[in-house]
């Protein structure tokens, strides 16, 4: 195959197919491109049998990619290779084998929110208190302890103190809660294919068989399960190439370690390691303020970015008054790009946390620049479509108490706590599901309406299912009774769920529950679908990694906002903050600005904070540093956009100039609550904005 368009190093990569290769790749480098290429390339030249090869990544939007490229290059034969994230992988592992684990076929997985639920419910039954024993940092410490690889025989090792018994207690009756359930949760996904593999040496050896070239994308975001999982099954033949960046290594507080990237020569011997340092992406000036950043980090592979791109601009930094001066400053910045032409789509504006949105949102909004937030609320996790989803679960699998305890009384049923809590007890007192050990009462017509709803879903399809539900159940019923703003919002997202259906049907075609459910089950992108395009991203600096924008504005560039004041206590912490910076500095192609503050009002305090760090590191030689002065004497002049004086009612219908028609739902001293259709959703708007208009 011909390799066009490849650089040396790129092709080196691509043609080292045997024994364990370290691909060290530099932001911007093409490693994706290298990536797919190189599995194309096994096929092609090598005569590998695309059923042989595995390729994982992190995202589902990453592996969907993956797909895409590799598909334009091979065609049909492409679809016999696993490419899929971790847990995907995981998930495909443990249903081959789920009866060697000790689960049915119908297992269930639960999410966060759901593991959540039991805890909680544990915790009471337990009678503890849980101000002191936090469901949240529970569920935080049986999770990493699972990625660990350390489960509740183990913890008991750890444990010192009452408050460490009453955890290990805990983390048991969780433990045989899911058990007893038929469900996994999402960190099983990883832990059962490993459990697996220790105890039937005879699956792990003909896995090792049909993998026998592994990819992983990403792997300085690996966890120790993780870690594990890929070393077990690249142990025979050591076929694996790993492709990553340890400087671009943010995610230690998910438990991902960069230190299995820097090690991956001592796991692996006779690893050969290339460097990707040509970056495709950004200016030269762009590049040498990244790199001025990271060299001042100890714990890192010596590389040095470089491009055959234009000088480029200086970066832009620009000390502020307050984070209002701040947001002043991006949105005069903002409109001046705009003005000469710059797509909307092409500018981002990147924070540490996501409490520092609200000044620069406000600023936006005031100025009538349309944007968007990233990661700011997620469809699958509203009430409504949580219930609904639960539903679902509980009909593909009945012995689902998580799912069970949801929507038992959704809508209301009359069956209060106490009946919950008696069929708890029998059933623990059983070991059985809860609703195994239903006989009697409304919970018995509960059941009868799950029961009609399993004999119905194999006689039609999901979105016809999804309509039964919300009919036999009464949820429709409910809210169109209610016939408020609320109910309605919630009635349509809904519906909406069953584009979500219709999609995946004419996509994938005829598909079963356990498809869907496992599809749903698996969606890690939680960023907000937005249907306009010509926007202004806002978003943190996590969330954007991955992207590339050609103008980038980084905020709050202060000592103890960015680097976070809670990674002063360890080097390990602040040098994974300036890793985040260089993150951020390397999202950009074109113009970078650099944005701080005198003074910032932040979570309702008011403080005093020296400029970053990180700014003294890129260098004086690279910035263009402008005076506030200047700035501060353009000040916004409010009363020529806001009229105070007009009055709204609730119910009231305006029409807004970005969004179109909506209705007033919330009405504070500054600020408007709208509903607009469901496609815009609930928004914001400055109370007598001249973009308001009254109908």
């Amino acid at each position: 195959m011909k390799l066009d368009g490849y650089n040396d190093k790129q092709i080196e990569a691509i043609k080292q197919t045997e024994g364990p290769l370290l691909v060290l790749a530099g932001a911007g480098s093409g490693k994706t491109k290298v990536l797919t290429t190189r599995v194309a390339y096994l096929i092609e030249e090598k005569g590998v049998y695309p059923q042989n090869i595995l390729a994982i990544t992190f995202t589902n939007k990453a592996a969907r990619e993956m797909k895409d490229r590799i598909f334009d290059m091979l065609g049909l034969q492409s679809k016999s290779i696993q490419i899929s994230t971790f847990h995907s992988f995981g998930l495909l592992l443990i249903k081959q084998n789920y009866d060697k684990l000790g689960y049915k076929s119908n297992f269930t997985i639960l999410d966060s929110d759901d593991t959540l639920t039991v805890i909680k419910k544990i915790i009471k039954d337990m009678n503890l208190d849980n101000k002191i024993y936090n469901p949240k940092a529970i569920r935080n410490i049986i999770s990493s302890s699972k990625n660990e690889l350390i489960d509740s025989s183990k913890y008991e090792r750890f444990v010192n103190t009452d408050y460490d018994k009453n955890v290990y207690e805990i983390f048991k009756k969780y433990e045989l809660k899911l058990k007893i359930s038929n469900s996994l949760d999402f960190d099983d996904l990883l832990i059962q294919p490993i459990n697996l593999f220790r105890s039937y040496p005879d699956v792990l050896e003909k896995y090792q068989e049909k993998y026998k070239y592994i990819l992983i994308d990403e792997y300085q975001d690996t966890n120790e399960a993780q870690y594990i999982l890929v070393k077990m099954l690249s142990q025979k033949y050591k076929n694996i190439c790993v492709v990553g960046d340890e400087s671009q290594s943010i995610y230690s507080f998910r438990g991902s370690n960069y230190r299995n990237i820097l090690n991956f020569e001592n796991d692996f011997k006779d690893a050969k390691t290339i460097l990707l340092e040509q970056n495709y992406r950004s200016t030269k000036t762009i590049l040498k303020s990244a790199n001025n950043l990271i060299k001042n980090n100890k714990q890192k592979k010596d590389k040095n970015l470089w491009t055959e791109n234009e000088e480029g601009n200086k970066v832009n930094y620009y000390r502020s008054n307050d984070e209002k001066d701040e947001a002043f400053y991006v949105v005069n910045e903002v409109k001046k790009l705009i003005d000469e032409g710059v797509s909307k789509e092409q500018i981002a504006v990147l924070y540490r946390t996501n409490a520092q949105s609200r000044t620069i949102e406000e600023a936006f909004l005031r100025e009538n620049i349309p944007y968007k937030v990233v990661g700011s609320f997620y469809f699958y996790n509203r009430k409504e479509i949580k219930d609904l989803i639960s539903y679902l679960r509980l009909i593909y699998n009945p012995d689902d108490d998580v799912s069970l305890t949801r929507v038992i009384n959704v809508p209301k049923r009359k069956i209060g706590d106490k009946t919950i809590q008696d069929i708890t007890t029998k059933a623990i007192l059983e070991s059985k599901s809860m609703f195994e050990v239903i006989t009697s009462g409304k919970e018995l017509e509960f059941k009868n309406i799950i029961l009609d709803l399993i004999k119905e879903k194999d006689n039609c399809s999901l979105t016809e299912l999804v309509d039964l539900i919300l009919d036999k159940t009464g949820i429709r019923q409910e809210l169109e009774s209610e016939n408020t703003i609320d109910s309605e919002i919630r009635l349509e997202n809904l519906e909406e769920f069953k584009s979500i259906t219709r999609n995946f049907e004419e996509q994938m075609g005829i598909v079963s529950l356990e498809e869907f459910l496992d599809e749903i089950s698996l969606v890690s992108d939680i960023s907000e679908h937005n249907d306009s395009t010509d926007v202004v991203t806002l978003m943190t600096v996590h969330s954007s990694k991955g992207l590339e924008f050609d103008n980038v504005f980084i905020i709050g560039l202060d000592e103890g906002v960015f680097p976070h004041r809670n990674s002063f206590d360890t080097n390990d912490a602040l040098e994974e903050e300036r890793r985040l910076c260089y993150v951020a500095l390397t999202r950009a192609c074109k113009n970078l600005y650099l944005v701080n503050s005198k003074r910032r009002m932040l979570y309702g305090m008011d403080s005093m904070n020296p400029p970053s760090r990180f700014i003294n590191e890129i260098g004086e030689e690279n910035l263009d540093i402008k005076s506030s002065e200047k700035v501060v004497q353009e000040k916004f002049d409010k009363s020529k956009v806001i009229d105070e004086n007009v009055e709204y009612k609730l119910g009231e219908h305006i029409i807004y100039d970005a969004f179109g028609e909506g209705v007033i739902v919330g009405i504070s001293d500054k600020v408007l609550t709208v509903a607009f259709e469901h496609k815009i959703g609930i928004k914001t708007l400055i109370k007598g904005h001249k973009s308001i208009k009254k109908i």
